[in-house]
């Protein structure tokens, strides 16, 4: 079986759309995932389910936006990866190697869609001093040294501008998720 991410966008949010991790959990077991388990209460799933990649990440985030729809009557986006992907998300991000950059001071904005490299160069990012935004992918590898609070490099404006759905996690839960891949 292939180990897997969800990304659940928006629940637990200012006591918007609440689920309880192991009711999540639950739901998930239900659909015939296996080693389900989350991560804090903003949802991250990580689990095993049949093999390979492509189509079936769009069938599994599909499998569990209904589910979600049906357990909890909230309409809610869900991107999956493959645990290769963020494994190779936490190799690759070019910010790692910037001198002074802060783990702390890291982020991840998970685009539902691909969107191309020329058309994110293109775009008048609204930085201030020592910020950084580079796209890897399917994902924005963030620098906020002010915080993400006081960024104005956030899931509005990417969603915005790029017209694709995202979801941000910090660069901890990025490598815990990571992590609870990698053990069985």
């Amino acid at each position: 079986m292939a180990k897997w991410i969800a990304l659940l966008r928006g629940i637990n949010v200012s006591s918007q759309k609440l689920i309880r991790m192991r009711a999540l959990e639950a739901s998930c077991a239900a659909l015939g995932w296996r080693d389900v388990r989350t991560y804090l209460q903003s949802g991250n799933v990580v689990f095993s389910a049949g093999k390979g990649i492509g189509a079936a990440q769009h069938g599994l985030a599909g499998a569990l936006q209904a589910r979600v729809a049906s357990d909890f009557t909230h309409d809610v986006q869900v991107r999956v990866l493959a645990a290769r992907e963020i494994d190779s998300l936490v190799r690759s991000n070019p910010l790692l190697t910037r001198k002074g950059v802060q783990e702390n001071a890291l982020y991840a904005t998970f685009l539902f869609a691909p969107v191309a490299e020329d058309r994110f160069s293109q775009l008048e990012l609204p930085i201030r001093p020592g910020e950084e935004a580079h796209l890897l992918g399917q994902v924005v590898c963030l620098h906020c040294p002010h915080g993400y609070g006081n960024t104005k490099l956030n899931n509005t404006f990417f969603e915005r501008k790029l017209q694709v759905t995202a979801t941000t996690r910090n660069w901890r839960t990025v490598l815990a998720l990571r992590d609870l891949c990698q053990k069985r």
